[in-house]
């Protein structure tokens, strides 16, 4: 599927729709992708920052996402765990960047070339538009080629 119509469903995907999270870009080989989370009455908590909630969920999928659509369909990838580190609170809207570099995309299957499954972390960070961090979000894949059909 092309990056341009899969970010437009994205954005389309309720929990996504309805919580302020934009999907700003996906690049067409699927290294990169960039999200923002817009500071709404909707989606603050007691304290007027932004919900820890939103938060992680703004940055949940895109490290499985792009490791699926770059190794392709000969792999199996789901998130195995993840974890979230509040910074500082977020008064305003505020942006993740994910990269997936050709070189980890290598190492994955080189890793994964035996049938082995293979456990990776990412980690990203939520911050605001000067660059004030306010969270860390930390994903852990697992990778495994699929075994051949016999």
């Amino acid at each position: 599927m092309r990056a341009s119509i899969f970010r437009r469903l994205l954005n389309l995907w309720p929990p996504y729709l309805f919580s302020g999270i934009r999907v700003q870009s996906i690049s067409d080989d699927y290294a990169e992708a960039r999200v923002a989370l817009r500071l709404r009455p909707w989606n603050r908590n007691y304290v007027k920052s932004q919900f820890g909630g939103s938060l992680f969920a703004m940055a949940d999928p895109f490290w499985m996402l792009l490791a699926m659509h770059q190794l392709g369909g000969d792999y199996y990838v789901w998130d195995k765990a993840g974890s979230i580190d509040f910074v500082a609170p977020g008064y305003e809207d505020v942006y993740a960047h994910f990269r997936l570099e050709p070189s980890v995309v290598d190492e994955l299957r080189a890793a994964a070339a035996g049938g082995a499954k293979v456990l990776r972390w990412f980690e990203t960070d939520i911050v605001t538009a000067s660059g004030e961090v306010v969270a860390r979000v930390r994903k852990q894949l697992y990778v495994r080629l699929k075994p051949k059909a016999r």
